[in-house]
């Protein structure tokens, strides 16, 4: 029987720092709850909102795959490899941390806000060369389909990482359903809503809710109304560093 870990928007960390307005999937930072450290190898899932101007200050990360997705609004990202990059609505960024990276971000726009998501995932391997990589994705392919932005092979569509993980990005009209099957056996689906509200496996998922999934290689997924707006993440459950 399939396993379903529901995640109800409400029920998020939350942090409110001014200049950042942060909620939190799993525990991070002062939010710390033992039944939500992680996904499998998904470790974060932060839904953040950053005030004109303002932004993350120069720090460290090593050994995690990062990957933000800009909702709103652009962040402007500067790090020790020599990158400076603008990253707008329609785009994602992806990070391999490995050895070491150190890195800004920041909202590009004074006068209005950015909202993305920062998701991290435990890598495959350890140590590896740090990079960054910036994906202009063709929104066009999301239109009642799910879009492959992110993958472990370097050939495959939208940007890779160094995990056997699949995300995908998909915009459903009312009543639009299909199936989608786990790309490797054993790995978990996470389903984050980012807008709307869908049925999956039986579950209602209204806006910022998540659900994990395991024990199911495929599941089925039905939006309730226009414009709803699906994350979802086809992650390994064990991670063997």
């Amino acid at each position: 029987m399939p396993n379903h870990i529901l995640h109800k928007a409400a029920t998020r960390g939350h942090a409110n720092h001014g200049w950042l307005n942060s909620y939190q999937t799993f525990s991070f930072s002062s939010y710390y709850n033992p039944e939500r450290i992680q996904f499998g190898a998904l470790r974060v899932l932060n839904d953040d909102i950053v005030a004109g101007g303002k932004g993350f200050g120069i720090h460290p990360h090593e050994n995690m795959e990062i990957i933000s997705i800009p909702l709103e609004g652009a962040l402007e990202h500067q790090d020790n490899l020599g990158n400076t990059q603008v990253t707008k609505a329609g785009e994602i960024q992806v990070m391999s941390t490995g050895s070491g990276v150190f890195h800004s971000e920041y909202n590009y726009n004074k006068d209005k806000d950015a909202k993305f998501l920062q998701i991290w995932l435990y890598p495959r391997e350890l140590n590896v060369t740090p990079r960054y990589v910036q994906t202009v994705l063709n929104t066009a392919q999301q239109h009642n389909q799910l879009q492959q932005i992110i993958s472990p092979d370097p050939e495959d569509a939208g940007s890779w990482i160094h995990q056997d993980a699949w995300f995908h990005l998909g915009t459903f009209d009312k009543d639009q359903s299909f199936d989608y099957t786990a790309r490797k056996a054993g790995n978990g689906i996470y389903v984050f809503i980012i807008s709307g509200s869908v049925n999956t496996n039986g579950q209602l998922l209204e806006q910022r809710d998540g659900l994990g999934i395991t024990g199911a290689a495929t599941i089925n997924i039905t939006s309730l109304e226009d414009n709803s707006q699906i994350l979802l993440m086809d992650v390994p459950m064990e991670i063997n560093l």
